[in-house]
């Protein structure tokens, strides 16, 4: 059972919107064809829903669905921390489950990535490398990690370590897996981003590394970024929390990206499955 969201007394909303609000800010996005069956309506019924929620800046309106409104007005770190928390750890279960015994795994900054951070503590046989403190502070109290932190210029609250002395450290190593975190995916399935220094630092990683895994949660496959990172066939995995809209879907499949995703339906059962 999904919390009610607490909105403003002056928002006239019916407990059906109140309640579509509430599970897009548990889930981080919903699809209208899930919020129909969960409701028992048709999907024009839940497209005019959204419509008025997304007029009314509650949530932001995607093609096939509604997210949580940040691509206009990005969410600050802490509050990114927050969203999508369940969805986030799933991706990080799937992902973790796909780093083998002896690796050397390049982590990414970002929520998502320090969800992937948590997974894989105890851990002792990897190898961790990354330009994030907030992930490496994840591993401080386990003594028998064996974690490389990269110098840098340290940005903002999200931890992230950039410029030349990041970039020099990890030309200097091979990874077998970089796990990297993006905001948005272009028409082409191209991974986007928002900041160029951090894009430096992911697209190095990316190049450093025999498979690359990008994992975020399904809203931001429908959600408009400024910066390029990777074209989708530098891509190997995908780790998402729902199973991508069928334009995303198809360009990715045709670039062959392993899409693998982990969500709860209706029911509150939870599905997993692959693209």
């Amino acid at each position: 059972m999904v919390a009610r969201l607490q909105v403003q007394n002056n928002v006239d909303l019916s407990a059906r919107q109140e309640e579509i609000l509430s599970i897009v800010h548990h889930q981080g996005f919903a699809t209208i064809e899930a919020l129909a069956r969960h409701f028992d309506v048709s999907t024009q019924t839940i497209r005019r829903d959204i419509i008025h929620l997304d007029e009314m800046l509650l949530l932001q309106r995607f093609h096939g669905g509604a997210g949580v409104r940040e691509a206009t007005v990005r969410l600050g770190y802490a509050e990114k921390r927050i969203t999508a928390a369940e969805a986030k750890e799933r991706i990080a279960r799937l992902t973790a489950a796909r780093i083998r015994s002896g690796d050397a795994v390049f982590l990414d900054v970002g929520t998502t990535v320090e969800a992937v951070a948590r997974e894989l503590r105890g851990r002792h046989d990897l190898r961790i490398f990354t330009s994030s403190l907030a992930a490496a502070t994840i591993f401080s109290a386990d003594q028998g990690m064996q974690v490389f932190v990269t110098g840098g210029v340290l940005r903002g609250p999200d931890g992230a370590l950039t410029d030349e002395w990041t970039r020099d450290a990890i030309s200097r190593f091979r990874f077998d897996v970089a796990i990297l975190g993006f905001s948005g995916v272009d028409d082409d399935g191209a991974l986007m981003d928002f900041d160029l220094a951090k894009v430096a630092v992911k697209q190095l990683a990316a190049a450093r590394a025999s498979q690359v895994i990008a994992v975020g949660e399904s809203a931001k496959l429908l959600r408009p970024a400024i910066v390029r990172v990777l074209a989708a066939e530098e891509i190997d995995v995908l780790v998402t929390s729902e199973a991508p809209a069928a334009p995303i879907s198809e360009r990715l499949v045709k670039a062959n990206v392993d899409v693998v995703f982990d969500c709860i339906d209706e029911s509150g059962v939870l599905q997993n499955g692959s693209v």
